[in-house]
């Protein structure tokens, strides 16, 4: 199973052309309720606006330029988010 990235992570995505960067994880399209890895904003420019969020999951992307902060926090919070994954019949990668 592959690992969540962290927050903050700077991706850029399979036939994209502008960088992202992860500010959310299991997220849910409230339009489609299609579950997906991650949310982003451009990068770095930050947040914007609603319309400029993206969702993708991770084997969309293409390259990985940043890996976010990981503390104590971090890993307990991923460990959380992989074992509900779990419960509900699901992983993640």
């Amino acid at each position: 199973m592959k690992e969540l990235l962290p927050l903050g992570t700077v991706v850029l995505l399979k036939g994209g052309e502008k960088r992202l960067m992860i500010c959310g994880r299991i997220q849910t399209n409230v339009a489609t309720n299609e579950v997906y890895d991650y949310s982003a904003c451009y990068y770095p420019e930050g947040l914007i606006s609603s319309k400029e969020l993206f969702m993708f999951n991770n084997e969309n992307i293409e390259k990985v330029f940043f890996i976010g902060f990981q503390d104590t926090e971090e890993f307990k919070f991923r460990k959380f988010i992989n074992s509900t994954l779990e419960n509900n019949g699901e992983s993640f990668g």
